[in-house]
C-alpha cells in the first residue's frame, strides 16, 4: 500500500489538476453520505469533534474514508486544530490502495473547492483577496485562487496578528504581493474576494461592510454553533453551498434560515458544475459560497494524488 506523508501528499495535489477533477466529479453527480460527527467533550477548552467521511465512485474504481479530529484547543498548544488521515481503497475488491496525510489533503481540496466555486461566482477580473484566518486552510487559499483568477494582491487578517505576519512572509517568499491587516472592516472594503477559514462561533464578517461585486467565501463553520458571517451578509448575497450537508450542519446557513434572513439557496457546486444554475449574473452581484467539505472532494483529491504519484 502506498503511504504518503504531509509533504508528499501536498506535492501530489497541484491546484489545476485538483480543481479539474473536482469540476468533473461534481458535474458527473458523484455523491456521498453525510459525514458521521461525534462530539468529544473537553474540560477547560472547547469540545473536540471526531468526523468520519466515506465516499465511493459507484463504478467499481475507487472509494475511501477520511478520519478527522478537530481540536480547537490545539491553538494554545501551538498545534494544528485538524488532524486527519485518508484511506483510499479499490471499490471492487475492497483492497486498500493508499494512505494519505489527511490534513494536507483536506487543506488542498478545501481551497480547491472554494476556488472552483469562485470560478463561477467571483468577477472574472477579481484581483484582490482577503484571507480571514491564517491557519492551515487559510494558507492554502491564495494558491488555489491564483489558479483560477488573476489574483495579484493578498491581504491577511487573523485574531492573532503574529500568525498573519507569518503567513504574509510565506506568501512573499513565493513572490506574492501580500500584507497584514489588523482592521477587518477596512480590509473587507479593499478587496474583491473575502475568504474566511476560521473556527469562529460568532460572526466576523458584517453584511453592511460588503459592497457590490464582492464574493464572500465561508469555510470554517461546520456545526450549527459556528458562524463567520452575520444574517445581513447572507441576506444581501446570492448564497451557494457545496452540497446539501451545508444546510444541515453549518450555523452560517441554519441560523439565517431560521431567522428568515436567508430565503433561499441559489444552488450547489453540483448545480454550478452541471450548468443547472447560473453563477454570477452581473458585475454588481454579491455572491456567497458556504462549504462544509464533502467526502466527494476528499475522494477526488486522493485520486489525483494517486495518479500523480504513479506518473511521477
Amino acid at each position: 500500500m502506498l503511504v504518503l506523508d504531509a509533504a508528499e501528499t501536498a506535492s501530489a495535489l497541484d491546484y489545476p489538476s485538483l480543481i479539474a477533477e473536482l469540476r468533473a466529479m461534481f458535474a458527473a453527480g458523484v455523491t456521498a453520505p453525510l459525514r458521521h460527527a461525534h462530539g468529544l467533550p473537553r474540560s477547560g477548552e472547547p469540545d473536540a469533534t471526531l468526523l468520519m467521511m466515506p465516499a465511493w465512485m459507484g463504478d467499481g474504481s475507487h472509494g475511501g474514508v477520511k478520519i478527522v479530529n478537530v481540536v480547537p484547543g490545539n491553538a494554545r498548544r501551538g498545534l494544528p486544530a485538524v488532524t486527519a488521515s485518508y484511506l483510499l481503497f479499490n471499490e471492487t475488491t475492497g483492497a486498500h490502495v493508499a494512505l494519505f496525510d489527511g490534513a494536507a489533503l483536506t487543506g488542498r481540496r478545501t481551497a480547491a473547492a472554494s476556488a472552483l466555486a469562485a470560478s463561477y461566482l467571483a468577477r472574472a477580473d477579481a484581483h484582490t483577496l482577503l484571507v480571514v484566518g491564517a491557519g492551515h486552510i487559510g494558507s492554502e487559499m491564495p494558491g488555489a485562487y491564483r489558479a483560477v483568477l488573476p489574483i495579484d494582491r493578498v491581504l491577511v487578517w487573523n485574531p492573532t496578528p503574529a500568525r498573519a505576519e507569518r503567513l504574509v512572509e510565506q506568501l512573499r517568499g513565493k513572490g506574492v504581493d501580500a500584507a497584514v491587516r489588523t482592521d477587518l472592516e477596512a480590509a473587507v472594503g479593499e478587496v474583491d474576494i473575502i475568504s474566511c477559514a476560521t473556527l469562529s462561533t460568532t460572526p466576523l464578517i458584517r453584511g453592511d461592510w460588503l459592497r457590490a461585486g464582492q464574493h464572500l467565501d465561508l469555510v470554517g463553520s461546520f456545526t450549527p454553533d459556528m458562524r463567520e458571517a452575520d444574517d445581513r451578509a447572507m441576506a444581501r448575497g446570492r448564497v451557494f453551498i457545496d452540497g446539501p450537508a451545508a444546510a444541515v450542519e453549518s450555523g452560517d446557513i441554519k441560523g439565517p434560515m431560521v431567522s428568515g434572513a436567508l430565503k433561499e439557496i441559489a444552488g450547489t457546486l453540483y448545480d454550478l458544475c452541471g450548468n443547472r444554475v447560473e453563477g454570477r449574473r452581473s458585475v454588481a452581484d454579491i455572491t456567497v459560497f458556504k462549504s462544509v467539505g464533502l467526502a466527494v472532494e476528499d475522494l477526488a483529491a486522493a485520486r489525483v494524488a494517486l495518479t500523480a504519484r504513479r506518473q511521477g
